[in-house]
């Protein structure tokens, strides 16, 4: 279960320069005056501690990074990890992926990743999922036009749920795996997550897959 108060994070986060604050005036801007490059941009959504994205940005120095992580206390964790690791090309965000159109501009991200999101498992919060149609709609207006979303999970119920959102939301399923770590074509160069090595330990399967919009490709 994610620790959702810890005082003073909030605090911290403000503080922190590894935040970005105000983040919706970044629109269109995150190249430039965010990371002072040109280089593509990548978020994860629910980025929990931080242990994907920077494993990734250390990896791929040449991508920047954006995080985006809606508990406080758990951004705080992955702020300390970054005060450490110092990597250039990461910011965070504390904010509700339901805003993330007010962040990013049109074609801004190339790439989304989905790292074991919250369930929603009542029906009634199924537009709460963050594979649903409804942030597949949200993702598609940020996403440049080759864009993907990649979603990993160890909960068949939700990805179930997030294969029957692609059609019905106007995306095509470009891969798809039900058991990853033994999947040899998906799973080169993976990179786990906090979440991904725990499960896998315990002898859960990890499904994946990467959407694209239609006539993107």
């Amino acid at each position: 279960m994610r620790l959702r108060n810890i005082a003073g994070s909030r605090e911290v986060i403000a503080e922190s320069t590894f935040t970005v604050k105000d983040p919706e005036t970044k629109k269109g801007l995150w190249k430039k005056e965010v990371f002072g490059n040109s280089n593509p941009i990548r978020i994860e959504i629910g980025m929990g501690k931080g242990r994907f994205l920077m494993d990734l940005a250390e990896l791929n120095p040449d991508i920047n990074y954006v995080g985006i992580e809606k508990y406080s206390s758990v951004l705080l964790r992955a702020i300390q990890k970054q005060e450490q690791r110092q990597l250039p090309n990461v910011k965070f965000i504390r904010m509700d992926a339901e805003d993330i159109a007010d962040v990013f501009a049109p074609s801004e991200v190339d790439k989304i990743y989905l790292n074991f999101s919250d369930p929603w498992p009542k029906d009634r919060h199924a537009k709460r999922r963050l594979p649903s149609r409804e942030f597949l709609s949200r993702y598609d207006k940020i996403l440049k036009k080759d864009g993907v979303v990649e979603f990993k999970t160890d909960n068949k119920d939700l990805f179930d749920f997030a294969l029957e959102e692609v059609e019905p939301a106007g995306w095509t399923l470009d891969a798809v795996t039900y058991d990853l770590h033994n999947d040899p074509v998906m799973n080169e160069g993976n990179v786990m997550t906090e979440y991904e090595e725990k499960f896998s330990s315990l002898g859960n399967q990890i499904y994946k897959y990467i959407v694209s919009r239609k006539g993107s490709n």
